[in-house]
């Protein structure tokens, strides 16, 4: 394949590869990408949620409230983070659970891919389907997430990437460069 970037990891207990971070940090974008470039299996757990319960976030935020929303999530994490040969990108609240937390660090190699209130914004502020984000003030809304989240990430977290100012195909090579030194 011409112009992408092949990469082959070892089957090892960590042969999954698990993106955690803020909304409107890449996850899912980088993560097909990356899937496609190690030739792995590509999942996203809020798109795998919603294509389950035929409804969209927001209407499960709507309708069973956050509480339910984490309860669906947490059975869709343990669920993925048991099957192999996946990149699997979570929902930005996904680590709030610790019981996720112990799955994707248990199951994967997990990278926290991360950006600034600024950037982040820049990249949610026309997407209604983020329901914590349907706020008179977004900002706000981010950096309490981010105070909350941001621990939770580090702690699972293997490594640490800041997507602010790197393209999509930068930030999978760094991500391949990174693995292929550990594996």
């Amino acid at each position: 394949m011409a112009g992408h970037i092949l990469f082959s990891l070892s089957m090892s207990a960590k042969s999954n590869i698990y993106l955690v971070g803020p909304m409107g940090a890449g996850k899912t974008t980088i993560g097909r990408q990356l899937a496609e470039a190690l030739q792995m299996d590509f999942v996203d757990s809020d798109h795998e949620i919603e294509n389950r319960t035929g409804a969209s976030i927001p209407w499960i935020f709507d309708v069973e409230g956050e509480e339910g929303f984490r309860k669906r999530e947490s059975a869709i994490i343990d669920e993925l983070t048991r099957r192999q040969n996946i990149v699997l990108a979570t929902g930005g609240g996904a680590v709030l659970a610790e019981a996720n937390r112990k799955h994707l660090n248990s199951r994967g190699t997990v990278i926290y891919l991360t950006a600034s209130i600024d950037q982040l914004l820049r990249r949610t502020h026309r997407d209604r389907n983020r329901p914590l984000l349907q706020t008179d003030d977004p900002r706000a809304k981010l950096e309490e997430l981010m105070r909350i989240r941001d621990p939770l990430y580090r702690e699972v977290a293997d490594y640490v990437i800041d997507t602010e100012n790197s393209t999509i195909r930068h930030t999978v090579k760094h991500i391949i460069k990174l693995l292929g030194q550990t594996t």
